[in-house]
């Protein structure tokens, strides 16, 4: 693992050049930051960066996605880590306290629980954060006058919504079907519950590997992005008949839920690749009385059995399936450079007092958007600020 971690690190260049800065700069001298996120190699790149800019930084992972290697390299390296892999959700809750109990100064939070968890116990000299996901902004945008804080929300950058979201998410989990199942995508009907960021980047990967991809969605604007697209409309009923694979990508809960079995064909493929593992109802699933047993077909895959004799295969138990089996990887590490180098950003200007305290889970700044975003092309293109390229200019 550690040989996978130094590859991470030097192919992470925009951390790299900022962890440099930061070295030198120190911005977070003196304060505590506390995190809430999925701990593997990428995520280690970014806890190291905010290390060096001289924080004490106390971290615990998201539930079931923490890798113990990456968890050992942190530790070795002066991160702190709170917990280790786990699905138990009061054990998870248990490991989220420990973080707050450092009183940090700065959090950066996965999925809101966190800055929720603060409310319960609030405590002097937190400065505010960010937060990654949709998932979280959604649970927090209902708080912003309980929170009374700068929160910038991660995910509502556009660099994050189609480097990260659309065009890694939606190659991670098209990997991630493959490298769990093995399984040909060629002719296959796929459906994806959600055409946010996330899922025009499952609908679009899929379609190209040669399936036939119908998409649902309760916003009908969004359905009519979709549709212009060129993505099959079905009713949900009809869709779910026809399925193949189906994969949640909606930030809502049970969006696949045990009445929907009698309408599963023999050979279904679920999968989720919200943040939550949640838009599947397993346990529904795995407790309703159609279900006869349930075994483990492959690593990462499981197998109900309905009293009729069809099969239903569920991937990675309905949690984030880019990060579930074996040997998982998740998003690109190009893409987590520039949504982890968003994250380092927003953290610098929150700690040296440059966000205004009314920015309360709010986008990340213009500016921020524009120093990351001229940056990588800078990394990558030798491209200038206009756009050109550096040479003849």
């Amino acid at each position: 693992m550690t040989s996978r971690i130094e590859w991470v690190t030097s192919s992470c260049r925009l951390l790299g050049a900022i962890a440099q800065e930061f070295r030198e700069s120190r911005p977070f001298e003196g304060m505590t930051i506390g995190t809430g996120i999925h701990l593997e190699p990428k995520t280690a790149v970014l806890l190291r960066t905010l290390f060096d800019g001289g924080a004490r930084v106390i971290s615990t992972g998201n539930l079931n996605s923490t890798q113990a290697d990456t968890v050992n390299y942190l530790r070795e390296h002066g991160v702190e880590v709170v917990g280790t892999q786990t699905r138990d959700a009061d054990a998870h809750g248990s490991d989220l306290s420990a973080v707050l109990d450092a009183r940090p100064q700065l959090i950066l939070d996965n999925g809101g629980d966190l800055f929720i968890r603060y409310l319960e116990s609030p405590y002097e000299g937190l400065l505010g954060g960010t937060e990654e996901t949709t998932s979280g902004r959604m649970r927090l945008e209902r708080l912003r006058g309980e929170l009374k804080l700068p929160i910038l929300v991660i995910n509502d950058s556009p660099i994050k919504q189609f480097a990260e979201n659309e065009h890694a998410v939606g190659q991670s989990v098209f990997e991630s079907f493959m490298r769990i199942t093995n399984r040909s995508t060629q002719g296959k009907r796929v459906v994806v519950f959600g055409y946010g960021a996330c899922g025009r980047g499952i609908a679009a990967n899929f379609r190209n590997g040669s399936s036939v991809v119908s998409v649902l969605d309760t916003n009908p604007v969004t359905l009519l992005n979709a549709c212009l697209d060129g993505f099959v409309m079905r009713n949900r009923e009809d869709a779910l008949r026809e399925a193949d694979v189906v994969i949640t990508a909606t930030g809502a809960d049970h969006v696949v839920r045990a009445e929907d079995l009698a309408l599963l064909k023999d050979d279904v493929i679920l999968a989720n690749a919200g943040h939550f593992p949640f838009e599947i109802d397993v346990s529904g699933l795995l407790s309703d009385p159609s279900i006869t047993s349930v075994t483990p077909s492959t690593p990462g895959l499981q197998t109900l059995l309905t009293r009729d004799g069809r099969r239903v295969h569920l991937l990675g138990e309905g949690h984030m399936v880019n990060l579930a089996g074996p040997n998982p990887l998740g998003n690109s590490i190009e893409s987590m450079d520039l949504g982890f180098a968003l994250q380092a950003r927003c953290l610098e200007s929150i700690a040296t007092g440059n966000v205004d305290a009314n920015a309360i889970v709010v986008p990340v700044p213009r500016d921020i958007d524009e120093m990351v975003a001229e940056a990588y092309l800078n990394l990558v293109n030798g491209l200038n600020s206009s756009g050109a390229t550096s040479v003849g200019v």
